[in-house]
């Protein structure tokens, strides 16, 4: 059903025009789910391809953050799926990017001051666009079962999610309790911004790859950080990266996955600096741009 919806978007043959075709909800498999048996990230990172990295899912044509733009991205075969975590009022995460429920919903305030049984109430597709009106805002744990190892994810723990004083159900606990559960310690990476959150996962036994998100690469301390760290890659604002930056994490051994590029000048220029994936909300778009001729 998802590729019916994708194959109207991309003009395939014998698909419905793109206002035509009918709103599709993913199925979600019981909670019994097998361990992943997905993709490992360093078996991955062996592939001298770039990885083609759905920013939110495929939001380019699907509401952000979404089940419906996480399988749509699935079945145009990315490498990576990125996605967004906060906490609700009683603790269970949601995924959504921002911290307040008012451009991506129906709904008013903030994710913290929500239920998730309130949250889960809310339209979080018609600002997209009205054929999406019943998409809801997923748990982590739903897209995990709805992805089901068949591709790698990369959590984002949002900076405003993270709690100085470390309580036992913070995020970065949580995500990496889940992903345990679920089997996906070889396929998941997370990723943040607050470096702090980071930190506190190097100090588990047992924990996914990690990831250093940059917004200004000039004026963090984002090598010597992420070296720290032991991250498996560095993802930097393609505003602000440099052909030097991409260099210098190479040599430390570091994947680099720009994010935010999403015309054809923008990809083309992160990958003429050689990094070694984009995070990009146009995923047939770039895979379009790095296709053989």
């Amino acid at each position: 059903m998802i590729k019916t919806a994708v194959d109207a978007l991309t003009g395939k043959a014998g698909a419905a025009p793109p206002e035509t075709f009918p709103r599709i909800t993913p199925k979600i498999d019981s909670v019994e789910t097998k361990p992943m048996s997905s993709p490992r990230l360093k078996d991955r990172a062996k592939d001298k391809n770039p990885w083609i990295i759905a920013h939110r899912g495929y939001r380019a044509r699907y509401p952000e953050n979404t089940l419906i733009a996480f399988e749509a991205a699935v079945d145009v075969e990315v490498d990576m799926i990125e996605l967004d975590v906060m906490l609700s009022k009683d603790r269970k995460m949601v995924v959504i990017h921002d911290a307040d429920l008012g451009r991506t919903t129906n709904g008013r305030g903030t994710v913290g001051s929500h239920t998730l049984e309130e949250i889960k109430q809310l339209d979080a597709g018609s600002w997209f666009d009205a054929r999406f009106a019943r998409e809801r805002l997923p748990t982590l744990e739903e897209v995990l079962e709805l992805v089901n190892g068949r591709i790698a994810l990369n959590i984002e723990i949002k900076r405003s999610a993270y709690e100085p004083h470390h309580p036992p159900d913070a995020v970065e606990r949580q995500v990496v309790d889940l992903v345990r559960r679920k089997g996906g310690m070889d396929s998941v990476l997370v990723s943040s911004f607050e470096w702090r959150a980071l930190e506190n996962m190097v100090k588990m036994v047992d924990r996914p790859a990690i990831a250093l998100l940059s917004r200004y690469p000039d004026e963090d301390h984002h090598l010597e950080t992420c070296r720290k760290l032991g991250a498996f890659s560095w993802h930097p604002s393609y505003l602000a990266v440099k052909e030097e930056h991409v260099r210098e994490m190479h040599d430390a051994g570091m994947l680099v996955f720009p994010y935010n590029a999403d015309t054809p000048e923008d990809i083309q220029h992160m990958l003429n600096m050689g990094v070694d994936g984009v995070i990009t909300s146009d995923p047939l778009l770039m895979k379009e741009l790095i296709k053989p001729v």
